[in-house]
């Protein structure tokens, strides 16, 4: 096989993109943010990467000039900001970063339960008053957890809350409006792990929160905009839910003026849910083991449906 070329949109000193230093010597690697770099580079490109979690656009930009580019991937789990029209009709098949980040994701939803299920913002606030009172508190055993989006992260989220005794409700992609009303009104706590499509935008309305319980809590650890955010805040501000735990928003960065910032039962983690400190070396490693699938001519893993958007 004719030696290859990867060309990889992305900042060539981010010290996450160190595994590509074994990609193997005869492979061209060309890695830059670069418009005009990545523009001239892209016409001899094998392979096409977006490795940048935060910017997509020289991606984007690059992708129309690589004419005989027969793979692309993407390092991250989500795919919505690099399906631009081109890519989606273009027959390229296209790989996602799904499975890598699923585990520390899963575990930061168990976390936010425990949180709450506890009452750890009183227990925090007796211990900055010095104060010695006991409180009863829940278990999570025996709560129902129902996860919306049952791919790689809500199985994550099941598997663990499954250890914890509690029952799970899985909300998959074909599921029928009155089936998703229903599982939320059972649940203690739900849990949004779903990718950011056409059809999840807003799936979580007024409807569906109105249909959660007083007591229950919103995990969200799948996109912002899968939430209607102002159906939420008045869910909160008017005590209608017990809380909420959000590592996504409609905007990101989460504006310093913005509500939640301020409310005692709502959880602000800075979509950082899933970055461990090796965790995009993780995905730069699932990349190095998909490229030598690619390069032995077997199939890849993780090609996503670009119509479907995930």
């Amino acid at each position: 096989m004719p030696a290859l070329t990867v060309v990889v949109a992305a900042d060539p000193d981010a010290p996450y993109l160190a595994p590509l230093r074994r990609i193997p010597a005869d492979t061209t690697l060309i890695v830059s943010t670069d418009r005009q770099r990545l523009r001239e580079a892209a016409p001899q490109a094998d392979v096409l990467v977006s490795g940048d979690f935060r910017d997509s656009s020289p991606f984007l930009e690059t992708f129309p000039h690589a004419r005989r580019v027969r793979w692309v991937h993407v390092l991250s789990a989500g795919i919505e900001k690099q399906l631009s029209p081109e890519i989606v009709a273009s027959p390229v098949p296209m790989t996602n970063g799904r499975g890598v980040f699923s585990r520390p994701l899963g575990e930061w939803a168990i976390g936010v339960m425990v949180f709450f299920a506890y009452d750890f913002p009183r227990l925090l606030h007796n211990q900055r008053e010095r104060c010695w009172k006991q409180y009863s508190h829940e278990e999570l055993h025996g709560q129902t957890v129902t996860i919306v989006g049952y791919g790689d992260i809500g199985q994550a989220v099941g598997c663990r809350a499954q250890a914890f005794g509690m029952r799970v409700r899985p909300i998959r992609r074909n599921h029928q409006p009155a089936e998703l009303i229903e599982a939320i009104a059972a649940a203690d706590y739900v849990a949004i792990t779903a990718p950011l499509t056409p059809e999840t935008r807003g799936l979580i309305g007024a409807a569906q929160i109105a249909a959660m319980k007083p007591s229950g809590v919103l995990i969200n650890v799948g996109r912002g905009p899968i939430v209607d955010e102002a159906a939420l805040l008045r869910a909160l501000e008017n005590e209608k839910i017990r809380g909420a735990a959000l590592d996504v928003f409609d905007t990101e960065p989460l504006p310093a003026e913005h509500p939640f910032w301020a409310m005692e039962n709502v959880i602000v983690s800075p979509h950082s849910a899933d970055i461990l400190t090796n965790s995009r070396e993780m995905a730069v490693e699932f990349f190095l083991e998909n490229f030598g699938r690619f390069a032995r001519g077997e199939p890849l893993e993780n090609i996503v449906n670009k119509h479907a958007g995930y």
